[in-house]
């Protein structure tokens, strides 16, 4: 911890170093040989200072299908902002317009960073975070962070004090919250995968033995008013990612199931919102299923969200070269684009001034790249 403290108070941006993907979970010990391998392959794309430049358009901006082609612009590059070889696992990208920061956590390390739009200066934002993974902000500007150590949903308020809005269901203790959204009537959603109780690398190893540390993973919703919990699906694996659609008529839930169950698909969820606090209808809305190469590989999404035109960006990792980097994905579930990227990506937002910049927090880097689109919602 040490070490990264004083990096990130000296700016060590270490931008001429090659990257390679760093361990995530502990199911990457039994994946099979051939993704395996494909994840640990070297990556060829340079993002140093001695790096040369982009020659634009850029040829990490995929067009797969004509529908992308208004969202990629033509002379803008996919650039690293930060990159530091002590920063384990960068997670949770959320955009503050007010402050025009960018505050992401580092979750092994303990730590949240931001990143500052008027000169590009990284510094410690929050230590310790709790293990936080997601962040966010709700409609009155206060911070909210899903944390894996206390396994709670906590809000920072204007005068730095913390406060619990969700700790435990039903008498049980939560898995460890993973990422949110906010609804405009207050309400926070949020997922309870239970990654932060299966490893003290990222929170505390629940003592139960169990994939489900404390409880069945499940999609949750913390009433604006009342601050009463419900749980709104547990049918899905291991719900990771969410976000709205610009009408907040739809939900959106990555799984990530496949990491300690089998028989999961490697997906994206979606549920009708009906009357603002419940769901409806589940379905698949987009497979992580990519032809690479002549074959058939699947990483996951992780990070998801929308942009005003429903597309969903979802982050993706796990294959390798050719894969990992974001997946854009059409409303009708098509994949129609991606962003390239040297390390595997695991979550995204909408930001900037213009709220025009996708932000991309990879492994140990993180990177952004203008599109000719904004965020569907605040952050």
């Amino acid at each position: 911890m040490t070490e990264i403290l004083s990096a990130t108070r000296s700016k060590m941006k270490d931008q001429g170093e090659q990257l390679s993907p760093l361990p995530r979970r502990a199911f990457l010990a039994t994946a099979t040989g051939a993704v395996g391998a494909l994840a640990t392959k070297a990556f060829g794309r340079d993002y140093g200072p001695n790096a040369a430049p982009t020659r634009y358009p850029e040829p990490d901006v995929v067009v797969l299908d004509d529908r992308f082609k208004k969202y990629k612009l033509g002379n803008a590059p996919i650039q690293r902002l930060y990159h530091s070889k002590e920063m384990l696992w960068a997670e949770g990208p959320a955009w503050n317009g007010v402050g025009r920061y960018l505050v992401w956590s580092d979750i092994p390390n303990n730590v949240q960073l931001r990143w500052m739009e008027e000169d590009g200066h990284v510094s410690i934002f929050r230590h310790p975070s709790n293990n936080s993974n997601g962040n966010t902000f709700d409609w009155q500007g206060r911070q909210l962070s899903f944390e894996h150590l206390t396994r709670s949903v906590a809000r920072y308020g204007y005068d730095g004090t913390r406060t619990v809005l969700a700790s435990e269901y039903n008498g049980k203790s939560l898995n460890g919250p993973n990422d949110g959204a906010v609804h405009p009537n207050g309400d926070i959603w949020f997922t309870d995968p239970g990654y932060g109780g299966l490893m003290n690398y990222e929170g505390r190893r629940a003592d139960t033995g169990s994939v489900q540390p404390y409880q069945k993973e499940a999609i949750y919703r913390i009433d604006g008013k009342t601050g009463k919990l419900f749980k709104m699906s547990d049918e899905i694996f291991k719900p990771n990612g969410l976000c709205f659609s610009p009408d907040y008529k739809t939900l959106y839930v990555a799984d990530t199931g496949w990491s300690h169950y089998p028989e999961a698909q490697k997906v994206i969820r979606a549920w009708d919102i009906v009357e603002e606090t419940k769901v409806a209808n589940g379905r698949d809305f987009a497979s992580m299923d990519l032809e690479l190469n002549g074959e058939t590989v699947a990483g996951f999404a992780d990070g998801i969200r929308a942009d005003a035109d429903g597309n969903i960006w979802a982050s993706a990792g796990w294959v390798g070269d050719g894969y990992d980097g974001v997946h854009v994905f059409a409303t009708d579930g098509t994949r129609i684009g991606q962003i390239l990227l040297p390390e595997i990506c695991s979550n995204v937002c909408f930001g900037g001034t213009k709220r025009n910049r996708l932000f991309m927090t990879g492994s140990s880097s993180l990177y952004a790249v203008y599109v000719e689109t904004t965020g569907a919602h605040i952050t």
